[in-house]
This record gives C-alpha cells, structure tokens and sequence, in this order.
C-alpha cells in the first residue's frame, strides 16, 4: 500500500523524545497517546498527550520495551499508529513487524529494513559487497569467547567490542590487549543484554583520535531519498555524545557531497524508507569508514532542524502515512552553524556515575536557546532511564557565534537539586580545543583533568558568599541585637569543607574570613522568590537560592551548588577511622554482578560489585 494514513498516534516513549513528538503530531492536527510507567504516571508528556496509558513498573523491561503492554495500550486508546521515539523500540524489527499485525502504522522503516541495517553487523557486509569502506572487524555468528579472542588479535590491538543491537555507547568496551579481553567482553555483554536484551557484539579496530561524522538521510516509500548534511558527533564520554554540531568543522563541500552520495546509496540499496542516520569515523586526511546506521531519528536531530529549517518529527509523520517527499537534494540548503549540549544527570568528578532525585527548581534560558525537555521544578529524576534530562541549541551565522550563545544560554539555566554536568559542558566549550574545532573522540579523556579543575579564586568567592547565606538565613533583616556578632561557621561547599567566621554588619553586609584568608566583604538583598543581589569586594552580580531542610541549593555565576551546614557536626578528626562494614554507592541502581565472596581479603580499589544505573554498567570498589 503506497497510502497508509492515520488520525491517532501512540508515541512509545518517554522524556523529552515524547514531547518533541507530541509537538508535531499536534501541528499536524493528530490525536495523541502517551504511554507511561508508574514512575512517570504524572510526567509532562503524560498531561500534555490527549489520552494516556499505563504500561507498567518504572523497570523499563516492564514498561517501555513491554511490546504486548504498548500494542494493549494502542488497541484501548483507539491509536492507529505508533511512534517509537529512539532508544528503548525504534530498532526493534520484532516491534515493528507486530504493530504491522495489529493494524498499526509503526513511524519509521520496515521490518525488514530494520532487520538488514539495524544490528550493526549486517550492513557492514552489505557495504563491503558495495564498495562503501569499512573498519576491519568480525561479525561472524560463532561467539564463543576463545573465537572472538582470536579474531580480536588477528585484528589487530587496539579493538572495540560493540553490542551489536547497541547504541548509545551501552555495550561498548575499548579492549588495549588480550590480558583485558575476557572482563570487558563479559562486561559489554552483561550491559548489552540488559540495555537491549540481545547480548551479541562484534569486533571492529579501534580507530583512536578520528571524527565521528554521521549522515542524515530521509527517504520514502516511492524510491526518493535525500540527505541532509553531516553532523559532527565527536565530542564524547564513555563512549557516548555531549555534544553535536553541524557542520562539522573538518568536512569540506567535497566531502560532504561524497560522504552524502556514499548514504544515499546505502539506503536505496534496501529501499529504506523513513529517517535514517549513517555513522562514519573521519581521519584527518579525509577517508572514511562505515560504521553503522541507526534506523531512527537521532537525538541529535535538532541542529539539522537549525541548519535546513525543516521539521523532521512531522516528515517522518508525512513518509508514514505514505506521502513522497517534496524535497529534491538541490532544495535543501545550509543556514549558518548549531549546537546541541546533552544536559544530563550525572556527576562528572565521579566518573560520570548517574544522578537521581528531586528536581528543586528547573528553568532553562530560552531566549536564545532551544531546549527540549521534559522537566519541572519539583519533578523527580528516577534511576530507570538515560541519565540526560534536557538538550540546550543554539543556532548562529558562524560557529563561534553558536558556540557563545550555547555558551550564555547554558549558563543562564538554572538546575537545582540533582547534579548535572552543566558546568562541565561549559567547559568544554570554552576549552581552546574545540573553540578551535580541533575535538575528536579522544578531547575528554585527554583534558580531563583541566575541564574537571576548580579554579581557586572562583571557588573562594562562592564559598564566602556561601557562608553570608547561610548567616542571612531566609532574607528576613537581623534584631539590633545580631548586628556586629561575630558567628563562628563549618561548612561543606560541593562536598569540600570550610571553617571560618561570619561577622553581621549594618544594612545587608557581612565580613567573611574563611580558611585563614583575609576577610571578604559581601552585601545582600534579598529580592524575593529565591532571587538575590550580591555585592562582592565592589562587584555586583545576581544569584538564585533555594532552601532545603538540611541544605542550600545556590545557582550562582552558571554554576549550580550544594552548601551543608556542619557547624553542630562532630569534628572529623574526633571520629574513629576506618570502615563501618558499609559499602555506599554514589547514585540508586541494580546489582548486577557481585565480584567477591563474604570472607575474601580485598585491597584498596578492588572492583567489588557492578551496579546498573540509567542504562549502564559501572564497576564498584
């Protein structure tokens, strides 16, 4: 059938994905259905669909990869099509083929499209028998762990272990020799089958310090495709994006137009239909090399949206319902530059390790920026999902103009409660490095340390306007009384203690000597609503407070912060030292494996269990 159009869409997933659907499905006038677990019962994609369905516990094997729980809930709503988002069902051949049974339209391609690109072996060898270059590897159907160890030399080291039904970076382990291969073989099966239920890798070469450049294409059911342009994915951790841009800075007009032809031959090969995406490495002579296609939308899609102007949530809605396109490849055109940063969860100097809780206060800087999210002040952060909560854009006539207004608009937003990696996205772009264009995969772990490093004058003046919070209490102005006594004060700033003392001075100002150093000078007005105005050593500048039971949040200078008052605590050195027989992790999770027995002698830094959280693995010591 050339036409298959629908009136309901069911959108089968969750987060900021959901609402970017549900978005379009309303422009175009369609009904919409949200599905949900009973940890999103009250999420905003939820309230704002026209029905909504629960599909079970917060687990996502429950809940949001549950096939029979969502065709249940598209029969009872009425829904005549379903839309998968990315992630969780987008590339799941066995979903798409049951929608089909069911009536359904499923949004994005066939079955059997899926099922010949999307597990990251087979077009590989569909590209090697076109002639399209790929990365040396082994794909074959023996994995038993001698063979794949076998192949891994006869590759060569460095290799990369991939989950062949993967994404995201889950599944995904980076192996320097044969003394390693065993653990981390285990390690990105054991992740890949409970992110994807399928625990089948391949073997690639690594390919160290290339880009990470990827194709979109969009194509239909009556043999028109097209692509539009590169979007450079480089900048990466744990094997998973941060931040996009397009275009990239390292591919020419010529490349372009190669890398695009060498796409759209890829899809018209399988008569794929739908958004597409084609991922390649880039060297830095300008080969490249086939790595997968990922036969959905990316998360990265609304830098294109900047760059063409075009909708690609409401083309792929139009292909579905059978419609061609009415673009040719000479219509598309490229507006200046864009940006995206992956606002997550997580806590940088931790490793990354996921966050989760209660959301204080969110409210994002639009306007400059585009923000896609999902979140609310008051809402909370399970463990269950990905670790990114938001994605912040910025469009400009150049590059740098981009990357300042991402810059400004980043440190604009304010994120209260739950730590993110705001201030380390920041960092990262304003880094020479990748001000310079110059970021490959490789950027993050080779300036670690400088993107993670606290600047200490910076840090000193926040926690001297800490310790004048603290003293102000909740705004209201001191007795006569208060005014010249002199406060002794402990704290802990991020995690970091001070000790110093707090003298109240006349009209709102406080002299501060914390930690030995001579004494600042801060003014404060509480302006209401957790708004303050601060006047530091002559310089005048704005903050936002939020008090808690037992802490200050403060987002000051684009930076968000955590202040405990420990001045009743017992001093640490009055405390016995050593173990309590506890092991506390640093965010909720699963045990998935536990790597001693009750007896065993442990040294420090000894992997002792691996904990899942927010879809991926990470070792506990």
């Amino acid at each position: 059938m050339t036409q298959t159009p629908f009136s309901t869409l069911l959108i089968a997933n969750r987060g900021e994905i959901a609402m970017r659907i549900l978005r379009a499905a309303k422009a175009m006038g369609l009904r919409t259905v949200a599905v949900h677990s009973s940890a999103d019962a009250d999420a905003p994609h939820v309230l704002q669909a026209d029905q909504a369905v629960h599909i079970g516990p917060a687990e996502p094997a429950q809940s949001y990869l549950n096939i029979e729980a969502i065709l249940a809930g598209a029969k009872a709503s009425g829904a005549d099509a379903v839309h998968p988002g990315y992630g969780f069902l987008a590339e799941n051949a066995e979903f798409a083929q049951r929608c089909r049974d069911a009536g359904l339209v499923f949004v994005g391609p066939r079955p059997d499209c899926i099922r010949a690109v999307g597990d990251k072996a087979a077009p590989k060898r569909r590209m090697q028998a076109s002639g399209v270059p790929c990365i040396p590897g082994y794909q074959g159907e023996d994995l038993g762990p001698a063979t794949l160890l076998r192949e891994a030399e006869a590759i060569g080291w460095p290799v990369m272990i991939k989950a062949s039904a993967g994404g995201g970076g889950r599944g995904m382990r980076l192996v320097n020799g044969p003394e390693q291969f065993a653990a981390l073989l285990q390690s990105a099966q054991s992740e890949a089958l409970h992110a994807f239920g399928d625990a089948t890798v391949l073997l690639e070469r690594a390919v160290l310090a290339p880009r990470h450049i990827e194709i979109q294409v969009m194509a239909d059911r009556h043999g028109h495709a097209i692509h539009l342009g590169e979007r450079d994915c480089s900048v990466q951790r744990r094997h998973q994006k941060i931040i996009e841009e397009s275009p990239s800075p390292a591919v020419s007009p010529e490349l372009r137009q190669r890398m695009g032809e060498a796409a759209l031959s890829a899809v018209r090969a399988i008569g794929y239909e739908g958004a597409g995406t084609l991922e390649f490495l880039l060297d830095a002579k300008g080969d490249f090399w086939f790595m997968e296609m990922n036969t959905r939308l990316q998360v990265e899609h609304p830098v294109t949206e900047a760059l063409t102007g075009l909708d690609l949530v409401a083309l792929q809605l139009r292909i579905a319902a059978g419609e061609p396109l009415a673009l040719q490849q000479e219509d598309i055109r490229f507006d200046g530059h864009a940006i995206e940063v992956r606002l997550c969860a997580e806590s940088p100097a931790q490793g990354f390790t996921p966050q989760s809780g209660r959301l204080a206060v969110w409210q994002p800087d639009e306007s400059t920026l585009r923000v896609e999210h999902a979140l609310r002040s008051g809402a909370e952060i399970p463990p269950h999902y990905d670790s990114m909560i938001a994605k912040l854009i910025a469009h400009g006539r150049t590059r740098d103009e981009a990357r300042q207004r991402l810059l400004t608009g980043l440190a604009g937003t304010v994120a209260l409660g739950v730590g993110t990696n705001q201030h380390f996205l920041q960092r990262c772009l304003a880094h020479p490095l990748f001000a310079g264009g110059g970021a490959t995969p490789a950027f993050i772990a080779e300036h670690l340390d400088a993107l993670l490093a606290q600047h200490d004058d910076e840090m000193a003046g926040t926690a001297a306007l800490a310790a004048a919070l603290l003293q102000a209490g909740t705004g209201q102005q001191p007795s006569a009384l208060a005014h010249r006594m002199v406060a002794p004060l402990r704290y802990e700033l991020d995690g970091v203690p001070h000790a110093g003392q707090v003298q109240r001075l006349a009209n709102g100002c406080y002299a501060v000597a914390l930690d030995g150093r001579a004494a600042d000078e801060i003014t404060l007005q509480h302006l209401g609503q957790g708004e303050w105005r601060v006047l530091r050593n002559g310089v005048q500048s704005s903050l936002r407070l939020v008090p808690e039971p037992d802490r200050l949040l403060l987002h000051v200078a684009g930076r968000a912060h955590e202040v405990y008052d420990i001045s009743l605590a017992a001093p640490e050195d009055s405390l016995a030292h050593g173990g309590d027989g506890l092991l506390r992790a640093a965010m909720s999770g699963r045990v998935t494996a536990l790597l001693a027995r009750e007896g065993d002698l442990v040294a420090a830094g000894q992997p002792l269990l691996t904990l899942e959280a927010m879809k991926m693995e990470h070792l506990h010591c």
